[in-house]
């Protein structure tokens, strides 16, 4: 019973941790990574809550389509971000 708390926990403040990264990196690469990151930990806490199906179309969409469609966006602009 305390394990899916402690898991629940854990993702919660890492996520909090790869937004916090993914916001104040100035390489976007890295920024997407991040993102990718966070939405992994999303994922965790999705089953963690026991919603299988959720989780493979979050997956599916955020991690991978979500990420390859800003690369590509970002292979058209500057890889830094100005200021």
């Amino acid at each position: 019973m305390i394990l899916p708390i402690i898991l629940l926990i854990t993702a919660s403040l890492l996520s909090l941790v790869f937004v916090y990264m993914a916001i104040t990196e100035k390489d976007l690469l890295k920024a997407i990574v991040f993102s990718a990151g966070q939405s992994i930990s999303y994922a965790i806490l999705l089953q963690t809550m026991s919603t299988p199906d959720i989780v493979m179309t979050y997956v599916t969409v955020s991690v991978g389509l979500y990420s390859a469609l800003v690369l590509f966006v970002i292979s058209k602009t500057e890889r830094f971000e100005g200021g």
